[in-house]
């Protein structure tokens, strides 16, 4: 079995972490909330680690998953963070969602003092977590992905080699992008098809049915339906991707229209309110727009 480690133990890291305890492995655990370090590290193989650096001392490949970059360039390039303990020929693979031109700096400081570096972002929210089904999108050499591929498979069940630095994040953000602007698209059609009269249940059928079929509405309106807007991922974190997206469009002279707009709209929802709940609670917003509310019959449909 392996020395691993994994930093950020948040909706996405803590199930993470627990899988690669799961598959038998010694994992070195450290969270900004350090209660939850002490108890998954209670479990299997774990260790529980006061900083970062006690991290980079204790495992040959490295983990994390935290909320942006500024976060991700701090747990591992700053005091007392990961590169201070990690010696030469480590690997570091952050699950994050960061900047790709940041990320690939983050990888050339670490290469200077021999330590290997993958950017390695993951879709499937918290189910994905849960289940061990997620989805990850590989930056970096190849080489070194494919040593460490077997640590992945515990966490996920699709791998996809993108390319050299920061294009498994540049693959995560285009994603992303498509994602979000469909989410706002079915807020809006969902709205007018309630205001109208059309039944919600009898509109997915619809939709699941048509050219218009998609994953992420198939999954996400029943939640919708029965008014369930508990995080799976929530409006904040996808605002800060929308921005990443944007920032990114910016570096690479690529128009952005749609996004721009959805990026608002989610700035909207934060302002609402709305910004610690799941994605597809945005749809309040339009909904107090329209006078409306999308919901199941059972419970009333509003208008």
């Amino acid at each position: 079995m392996a020395k691993l480690g994994f930093l950020g133990l948040g909706i996405m890291g803590y199930p993470m972490a627990r899988h690669l305890l799961e598959a038998g492995h010694d994992v070195a655990l450290w969270s900004h909330t350090a209660s939850k370090a002490r108890e998954l590290a209670r479990t299997g193989r774990g260790r529980f680690c006061a900083a970062p650096r006690e991290v980079g001392e204790n495992a040959d490949c490295i983990f994390l998953c935290v909320g942006d970059t500024n976060m991700a360039e701090q747990i591992i390039l700053g005091a007392d963070g990961v590169a201070e303990g990690a010696r030469p020929g480590t690997v570091i693979a952050d699950a994050s969602t960061v900047s790709p031109s940041r990320s690939r700096a983050i990888g050339t400081r670490l290469a200077e003092k021999g330590i290997r570096f993958l950017d390695a972002p993951c879709t499937g929210s918290r189910p994905g977590a849960e289940g061990g089904t997620l989805t990850f999108m590989i930056g970096g050499d190849r080489k070194v992905f494919e040593s460490v591929r077997g640590y992945f498979e515990p966490m996920g069940k699709n791998l996809y080699y993108c390319g050299g630095p920061g294009m498994g994040l540049h693959a995560k953000l285009s994603q992303n992008l498509i994602l979000s602007n469909l989410l706002m698209a079915f807020n809006e059609g969902m709205v007018l098809a309630a205001k109208a009269g059309v039944d919600p249940e009898l509109m997915l059928d619809i939709l699941n049915n048509s050219a218009a079929r998609s994953g992420l509405v198939s999954f996400k309106a029943p939640y919708v339906f029965r008014r369930d807007f508990s995080t799976n991922f929530s409006a904040k974190w996808m605002h800060k991707d929308v921005n990443l997206m944007l920032e990114s469009g910016n570096e690479l002279e690529v128009p952005l229209p749609l996004t721009a707009l959805t990026q608002q709209m989610f700035r909207a929802a934060i302002a609402s309110g709305y910004g610690e709940d799941d994605i597809c609670g945005t749809i309040r917003l339009f909904e107090e727009w329209a006078g409306t509310e999308v919901k199941t019959a059972a419970k009333g449909q509003g208008q």
